[in-house]
């Protein structure tokens, strides 16, 4: 059957294009992170201050997996196939880091954020620290926190029958975002080991559940409530949890407006939301939350997804698209690997700028490098693992 086999290469390259502007959006925004991180350690002249470099890749990471990953659920029409592969995308990686923190912790010892306690591992096992209010083993880990939020709200929303209002969702969440940092000067229930243990028991047996497909239902409901409560009552910031969920809420919004299943102001909207948010809140003591700062990042943000959007039907940038294909070694890899390069080199803050480039410049090919091998050794063989188990998941 070699027409056949034809067919589907071309149907699977055909695929591969259409998704190629989005691996450039995740390169975009992988940059920026690595370049929020590593300028003020560098190169902290060429920083910039009129927006923020990794809050605007994170938001552009936030509108990806908010158009993608609804659509990938519903592509899979079961809820055990998706969490599969959620869990050889994300974990292997994850806890590859991890290891490699606590092997060299020896040399360049864990972060004070982090507890010293067994509910520190249970915390770390759900990727929900910074919405349990906890720290995380690698800075860049806290955004995953939020991205397990919005997969277990798009699970329950699925199994309900209403993932596709997700205009007024994110409208709803742009809402609660305003209204909790108007009231909320800080997350209701301190941090403590219980809400890490009660998360830990609760994810696993609903993942558990949603893959064997028992009570699949009652445990889709049961893990997007304990989200929503979670993200309220112990978040370390409760209006800046709610608006990220906007912002991804809005992205799958975007989608649907794509396909012809709804408006596209509901997005307007929850952006205008979002914006506002910081404005009146209590808890808003950081730089790049002030009005000016804050809505330059959201708008340089919108401007990126939209305009890489309407150039999507045209080739993408191989370098781009490359980047993005190693962006999530590169997000979780970059923190650690610039906390060693800094303890080799000493502080590059003072040295010469040639010198200060030219560090830079080594530290990124490095970084780069790392994160391909990654890509090659953990990432791909485990998500091909992935696929395999989906298949012949019952």
């Amino acid at each position: 059957m070699p027409f056949a086999r034809t067919q589907v290469r071309t149907s699977e390259s055909s695929a591969l294009s259409r998704l190629a502007w989005l691996d450039a959006l995740r390169g975009i925004g992988s940059v920026a992170v690595l370049a929020e991180h590593m300028l003020p350690w560098m190169i902290p002249s060429l920083r910039p201050y009129w927006f923020n470099l990794g809050m605007y890749g994170v938001l552009v990471f936030f509108l990806v997996s908010g158009y993608i990953i609804p659509t990938s659920l519903e592509r899979r029409g079961d809820v055990g196939d998706f969490w599969v592969g959620r869990l050889f995308r994300l974990y292997p990686l994850y806890l590859t880091v991890i290891a490699l923190v606590l092997a060299t912790s020896w040399w360049i010892p864990v972060r004070e954020a982090v507890p010293r306690e067994p509910s520190s591992a249970a915390a770390h096992a759900t990727m929900l620290q910074d919405v349990l209010g906890t720290g995380a083993m690698v800075d860049t880990m806290w955004t995953l926190a939020y991205e397990m939020v919005f997969y277990l709200l798009v699970t329950t929303l699925f199994v309900a029958g209403v993932h596709r209002r997700s205009g007024p969702i994110a409208i709803v969440f742009g809402v609660a975002a305003v209204v909790s940092g108007l009231f909320m000067g800080a997350a209701p229930i301190p941090p403590g080991p219980w809400p890490s243990w009660l998360a830990f028991a609760i994810l696993s047996c609903g993942i558990a559940c949603l893959i064997t497909g028992r009570f699949v239902r009652t445990a889709a409901y049961v893990m997007g409530a304990g989200a929503l409560a979670l993200l309220v009552l112990t978040s370390r910031v409760p209006w800046f949890g709610l608006a990220i969920l906007a912002v991804m809420f809005a992205g799958t919004a975007i989608r649907r407006w794509e396909r012809g299943d709804g408006a596209l102001w509901p997005v307007a909207v929850a952006g205008v939301l979002v914006a506002v948010a910081p404005a009146w809140a209590i808890q808003a003591g950081w730089w790049w939350v002030r009005p000016g700062v804050w809505i330059t990042t959201i708008a340089l943000s919108a401007v990126t997804f939209a305009g890489a959007m309407a150039l999507r039907r045209r080739r993408t940038f191989r370098f781009l698209a490359w980047l993005g294909m190693i962006s999530y070694s590169l997000y979780l890899l970059h923190h650690p690997l610039l906390k060693a390069f800094i303890t080799v080199t000493g502080d590059l803050r003072w040295v010469p700028l040639p010198v200060q480039v030219s560090l830079a410049a080594l530290f990124v090919a490095l970084v780069l490098g790392a994160s391909w091998l990654t890509y090659r050794l953990v990432e791909t063989p485990m998500q091909r693992l992935g696929r395999r188990l989906t298949t012949h998941h019952p």
